[in-house]
């Protein structure tokens, strides 16, 4: 299906308008979210993903396309988005994402710990990470990890450049690949998929690109365009469950003097409005790449 093709699907893409990051698609649906962003973004209480997750509920389709759910601070959005499918048999997640989205929240769900969530799901029988060049993996930051969905060998990361000799002296290893390229964890993220092929629920952060494909204000990695497309054409085989889209960028003051300091922690830089409309265009033609390609995905039926 051709891009220009999205507004006659059958499934039109979705835009949880939290921020007003993503530009205009033409004819996906946009829901108008945005009393919700200081509640949502970076992180938020269980409390407040409940009531969440009964609006997307009661407001979303009952047939869609991908969701894109606007700045990489909203992609624990992606943990509602899973619970309410109903498939009629298990299916694993496959992230695409600069980071492990594992690390460790004590205050309820946040846009770096969500996976561990997801891999709770009874339905999700596996979740891959793939493209993580942060040293959130790192030795250093080992502690900050949840092990559990690591040692039940559940979730597995697909990491480039980042030394992970602990994972091996903790047991953990079964669920740590390590590659010298994109290219080469790609093919063999592939390979895997040929052999064992299965239905896929995919979830795709732009943060895995380099800069020069899309630019986000987090630190990228190293995927291009066409690696990011070999995935989504590897779903072929067992279809998807569904998918999203976020790892857009934009700006927003938080009144929590907390989700100030947390933000302040991950060194998020403020962006001069010109240079912020530019990346936004430039995501818009990578969102429009991607939809045309996970439109060509046989779609597998869900409740």
């Amino acid at each position: 299906m051709a891009v220009e093709d999205i507004a006659g699907s059958a499934r039109p893409p979705v835009v949880l308008d939290l921020d007003g990051s993503v530009l205009p698609l033409g004819g996906e649906r946009v829901l108008a979210l945005g009393e919700w962003q200081e509640e949502l973004r970076f992180a938020c209480s269980r409390a407040s993903m409940r009531r969440f997750s009964a609006l997307l509920d009661a407001r979303l389709p009952a047939r869609h396309g991908p969701v894109l759910t606007g700045s990489g601070d909203f992609h624990h959005l992606s943990y509602p988005l899973l619970r309410r499918l109903r498939a009629p048999e298990p299916y694993q997640l496959i992230v695409l994402d600069n980071h492990p989205d594992n690390m460790r929240y004590p205050l309820g769900i946040h846009c770096g710990s969500w996976v561990s969530w997801a891999a709770a799901l009874p339905q999700v029988s596996h979740v891959h990470v793939l493209g993580i060049t942060s040293h959130d993996i790192g030795s250093l930051h080992a502690w900050e990890n949840r092990w559990r969905p690591l040692l039940s060998g559940k979730l597995t990361y697909w990491s480039m450049g980042v030394p992970v000799r602990w994972a091996r002296w903790l047991g953990l290893g079964r669920g740590f690949r390590s590659f010298d390229s994109p290219s080469a964890l790609v093919d063999a993220f592939i390979d895997t998929q040929r052999r064992q092929p299965q239905p896929a629920y995919l979830s795709i952060d732009k943060d895995v690109f380099a800069e020069e494909v899309a630019r986000t204000n987090w630190d990228q990695g190293r995927f291009r365009l066409g690696h990011a497309l070999a995935v989504i054409h590897a779903a072929h085989e067992g279809g998807l469950v569904g998918s999203d889209i976020t790892g857009e960028v934009s700006q927003y003051r938080y009144r929590s003097r907390l989700k100030r300091l947390l933000s302040a922690l991950d060194g998020q830089p403020q962006i001069p409005g010109r240079t912020l409309h530019a990346w936004q265009a430039q995501q818009r033609e990578v969102n429009r790449v991607l939809l045309s390609a996970l439109a060509e995905v046989p779609v597998r039926e869900v409740r």
